[in-house]
C-alpha cells in the first residue's frame, strides 16, 4: 500500500507542476488548453504505445510453435498471477532485458531479447518473466505512459513559456520564466523517475510471489546488470525516453540510486528480494542445482544447453 501511495502522491504533485506551469504562461485559460492538449496526447498514448515501442525495438511475435518453451513458461506464470495470456515478443538485440507493455492487461505483451534468453538460467528468466507480469498485473504500464506524457507536455509548456511567459504584469517576470523554462522540465523528470523507481520495487516484489522464486529473481537482476553495462542497446540509446520500460536501465549511465536514475540500484533490489526470500521461508529456489549452477558461473543456456560450448558455436534460440 505504501508503493501505490508513494505513486498517487508523486503522480499528484506531477499535475499540479503541470497545471502550475500552465498558470504561469496564460492564467487560467493556458492552464485549460494546456490540460487538453495533455489530453489528448494522454489518448494517443493510451491507446498506441506499445505498438509504437514494439516497433521501435523490431520485436518479433512468437507463439506456442513458434517458440514453445517461451510461450509455455509465460502462459504458466500467467495463469499462477490470475492474468490472461499476454502477447508474447522477441526482440534481436544481445544486451539481456525485457520489458512489458499494453494498456490493460487484457492487452498487454511481454518482450524479451535474445541476449536474456542465452544468458539467463530456467528459472531467472521465470523470475524476469513474473516482474513484468506484475508490472501489467499493477497496470504499470498506463502508468508509466502518462507520467511520461505529462512530463513531456510541461517540457513543452516550459519551452512555450520562453516566448510568451512574464508578458503581463501579473505574470513571473523574466527571472520567473527562465526559472520556469530551466527548472520545470527538471522537477517533471526527477518526479517520473522517482515513480519509475516505485513501479519497480513493487514489480519485483509481486513478481517474486508470482514466481515463488526471490532468489532466481536477484540472480537474474545481477545477471542483467552487469551485461547491460557491457552490451549496448543501439535502439534505448536513440530512444532514452523508453528506457524506464525494461526490467534494468537499458543506458549505459546511472547505477546510483538517485534523484535522476530511471531504475533503483541493482544491489538495493537484490536485498530487498533477499529479504523477501528470508521472510517467506524461501531461502532455496526451486531448483537448488540451478543456483549452484548459476554461483559457480556454469555457462548453461536456459534450456539445459551450453550456452557456449567451447567447441561449437553459440546454441539456438528457444525459438527455432
Amino acid at each position: 500500500m505504501m508503493g501505490y501511495l508513494r505513486t498517487a502522491i508523486l503522480l499528484a504533485a506531477l499535475t499540479a507542476l503541470f497545471m502550475g506551469v500552465g498558470f504561469l504562461i496564460g492564467g487560467q485559460g493556458g492552464m485549460i488548453i494546456a490540460f487538453l492538449v495533455a489530453a489528448g496526447m494522454n489518448l494517443f498514448a493510451y491507446w498506441n504505445s506499445d505498438k509504437m515501442v514494439l516497433r521501435m525495438y523490431g520485436a518479433q511475435a512468437v507463439d506456442a510453435a513458434s517458440a514453445p518453451e517461451l510461450y509455455r513458461m509465460v502462459q504458466e506464470l500467467s495463469q499462477a498471477a490470475g492474468l490472461p495470456m499476454p502477447k508474447v515478443y522477441v526482440m534481436q538485440n544481445d544486451q539481456p532485458n525485457a520489458f512489458a507493455t499494453g494498456r490493460n492487461p487484457q492487452n498487454a505483451a511481454v518482450a524479451v531479447t535474445t541476449g536474456i534468453l542465452r544468458t539467463l538460467s530456467r528459472e531467472e528468466l521465470a523470475g524476469v518473466i513474473a516482474h513484468e507480469l506484475a508490472h501489467i498485473k499493477n497496470h504499470d504500464t498506463l502508468v508509466m505512459t502518462v507520467t511520461a506524457t505529462i512530463a513531456g507536455a510541461i517540457s513543452m509548456l516550459a519551452n512555450f513559456g520562453l516566448f510568451f511567459g512574464g508578458r503581463d504584469n501579473n505574470g513571473a517576470g523574466l527571472i520567473g520564466t527562465l526559472a520556469m523554462v530551466f527548472l520545470a522540465p527538471i522537477a517533471a523528470g526527477i518526479v517520473q523517475m522517482a515513480i519509475s523507481r516505485s513501479r519497480e520495487y513493487e514489480a519485483d516484489r509481486i513478481g517474486a510471489e508470482i514466481s515463488q522464486a526471490p532468489l532466481m529473481l536477484a540472480s537474474a537482476l545481477e545477471k542483467i546488470s552487469g551485461a547491460a553495462h557491457r552490451i549496448p542497446n543501439r535502439e534505448a540509446e536513440r530512444n532514452p525516453a523508453s528506457a524506464s520500460l525494461f526490467i534494468v536501465n537499458p543506458l549505459s549511465g546511472a547505477r546510483m540510486d538517485n534523484l535522476f536514475s530511471t531504475h533503483p540500484n541493482t544491489e538495493n533490489r537484490i536485498a530487498r528480494l533477499q529479504e523477501y526470500a528470508r521472510e517467506w521461508g524461501l531461502n532455496r529456489p526451486r531448483s537448488s542445482e540451478a543456483i549452484g549452477q548459476a554461483s559457480e558461473d556454469i555457462q548453461s543456456g536456459p534450456w539445459g544447453r551450453d550456452r557456449q560450448p567451447r567447441d561449437r558455436g553459440p546454441s539456438r534460440g528457444p525459438w527455432g
